[in-house]
This record gives structure tokens, C-alpha cells and sequence, in this order.
């Protein structure tokens, strides 16, 4: 029986299992923590991971809520908040690895650090695919690379959820941009604004068309492995690659002759170390300026889910079927 001081979780009791419905207790909130009345989950990648066990850099044990990020509305304050009242609407990434529940509850207990104002030209659904790409693409193009206006800058994966949001934040900033990706995502990737590029194109073939054979100012790569080694051969002298899956054993020669640096983006630090959760709410406020001003719109699919229906939107992510960011409704 549901009281008003229980909710409905979604609870992960055995890696691969499917999520147990429960009443559970409402959570309670410390003095720098916001309840926030969760109104939609965005569902990620990493999400389908954790489910399947295959996470270790997430931490999450179970029993656990999963979901990771969230859209919703603040339900009360601790005593130390000073940056949100109750009716605020916020989004952000906030649980869902390390042990913090996560969004696939009715309410969450949430760092306000974690926090951002929704933007208002938004719905609930689109807000909460926002905030872990858009932390992602921030801290890579902006914390890592230090973009500045006039840089040529290559997406790989462009289409991708990191990937299109990469795009938009680089135009914000007056970046020339381009992106790799397959020909059927050609349309996605011009509609954001970015030069197309075949993925499957030699790296010599699209450096010279692109930048008569001198190489990109900065180079994202949101795909990891052989992509990544390509970034170290499409960057120009005393560049900068960026990627968020820089996991594997590469050969730093290319990048060495070149004189150019690199730099990894660890998005669940601050998640999973409490150190630097501050900063994403504060990424997360310059992307609700860009959202605001017409400048990042999110790309989402329009396949509805609920907390019963999760898993289905899990299986989309694993076999490669979406068209834009997958969103539950709570």
C-alpha cells in the first residue's frame, strides 16, 4: 500500500535480471540534498552495462535503483540549500553508479551540487536525456581542450548520443566542426550544422580535403579503439585529442611526432569520488544558456517507456536500434 511517505522503485536485484517494482521507503534528505520528484529517467549506454554486470569502473552494487540521470521537480530542500525552492524544475546527472540510487524511482535524494534549472523551453522527457552527454562533450571540448572560436574541431561518432551533443556545444563556442559517421547518418550530422565525414574514409583522405593535410586543432573521439588511434593521425601540430573511451593499449608515436597532447574524460568522478560535483551542476547550467538561446537541442527517440517497460529500451541501446536519446517516463 502506497503511503505519502513511500514511493515506486525500480530495484536491480541480480545482474541481466529485470527490474523489481517496489514500494520502498521515500528517501531522506541530508542538509546540502534536494528531494526531487522524478518526472522522466534518461537511459544511456552505460546504463545497459551496469544492468549486465560488465561496469566495474561504475560501482554499482546491488541491490540497487538504477538510472543516471533525471529530470524533475524539487519536492524540499536541506537546511544548507540556498540555490532551489520546492516547484523548481531541475535536471541532472545524479545516481545510478557507485551506490547512489539512482532515477528510476518516483522521487530521489539528490546532491544539489548535482543540480541545474531545467531549461524552460524543454519538456521533462527531453531534459533528462541531456545531462550525461552534455557533461561528457563539456568536459572534453571545454575542460580538456579549451576550444576556442575559429578551431577546427572532428567529432568521431557524430551521430552518437556524446557525439551530437559535441556538435552543438563546438558551434556554440564558434568552432568550424566535423564529424565522422556512417552514410545513413549523414542527414542527423549536417542538421546539427557539422561537415559530414565517411567514417570509413582513409584519415589522409578527409585531413587533406578538410584542412589541406594540417590536421584538426582538437579531435573528440567518442568511439574508442581504432578510432582512437585514427585521432592521433588527424590532429595537427601541438593539437589535442579528447576521448571518453580511451580504454585501450595505443600507440602514442603519431601523437608524439606531432607534438600534440591528449586527455581523457572520466564523466562518473564526481559521482563516484564526491569530489567535483559542483562543477557538473555548473556545466549543466551553461547547457541550459545554450538550450535557452536555440543553440543545443537534444536528439530524442519517440519510443515511450516506464519503469515496467525498462527493459525493452535496454535491449534498443544493446542491439544498436535507437534514433536519438531512449527516455522513461516515472
Amino acid at each position: 500500500m502506497m503511503t505519502r511517505s513511500t514511493m515506486r522503485a525500480g530495484v536491480l536485484e541480480a545482474h541481466n535480471g529485470p527490474l523489481r517494482l517496489s514500494t520502498i521507503s521515500r528517501p531522506e534528505i541530508g542538509p546540502r540534498e534536494v528531494l526531487v520528484r522524478v518526472r522522466a529517467s534518461g537511459v544511456n549506454p552505460l546504463d545497459t552495462k551496469i544492468h549486465a554486470g560488465t561496469a566495474a569502473h561504475a560501482r554499482h552494487p546491488l541491490p540497487a535503483i538504477p538510472g543516471i540521470d533525471l529530470a524533475g521537480i524539487v519536492e524540499r530542500c536541506g537546511r544548507e540549500v540556498t540555490r532551489f525552492k520546492a516547484g523548481d524544475e531541475v535536471y541532472g546527472m545524479t545516481g545510478g553508479v557507485g551506490g547512489v540510487p539512482g532515477s528510476l524511482a518516483e522521487f530521489a535524494a539528490v546532491d544539489a551540487d548535482l543540480l541545474a534549472s531545467k531549461p524552460a523551453n524543454l519538456s521533462m522527457r527531453e531534459a533528462a536525456a541531456l545531462p550525461l552527454i552534455v557533461i561528457t562533450a563539456w568536459e572534453g571540448l571545454i575542460d580538456r581542450a579549451g576550444l576556442k572560436a575559429g578551431q577546427k574541431v572532428l567529432i568521431h561518432g557524430g551521430a552518437g548520443g556524446v557525439g551530437h551533443v559535441a556538435i552543438q556545444i563546438a558551434r556554440g563556442f564558434g568552432a568550424d566542426v566535423f564529424a565522422t559517421g556512417s552514410a545513413p547518418q549523414r542527414g542527423t550530422i549536417e542538421a546539427f550544422g557539422a561537415v559530414f565525414v565517411d567514417r570509413d574514409s582513409a584519415v589522409e583522405a578527409y585531413v587533406a580535403q578538410h584542412t589541406g593535410g594540417r590536421g584538426f586543432d582538437i579531435v573528440y573521439d567518442t568511439v574508442g579503439g581504432k578510432v582512437l588511434d585514427a585521432s592521433f593521425q588527424a590532429v595537427r601540430r601541438f593539437g589535442h585529442v579528447v576521448s571518453a573511451l580511451g580504454w585501450g593499449t595505443h600507440a602514442l608515436a603519431p601523437l608524439s611526432f606531432r607534438a600534440a597532447t591528449y586527455s581523457g574524460v572520466f564523466t562518473l568522478l564526481p559521482l563516484l569520488s564526491g569530489e567535483g560535483r559542483a562543477h557538473h551542476g555548473e556545466i549543466l547550467t551553461e547547457a541550459t544558456r545554450l538550450v535557452e538561446a536555440g543553440k543545443l537541442v537534444p536528439l530524442l527517440d519517440p519510443r515511450r517507456f516506464t519503469m515496467e517497460s525498462v527493459g525493452a529500451a535496454y535491449a534498443l541501446i544493446r542491439e544498436h536500434a535507437t534514433n536519438g536519446k531512449l527516455v522513461v517516463d516515472i
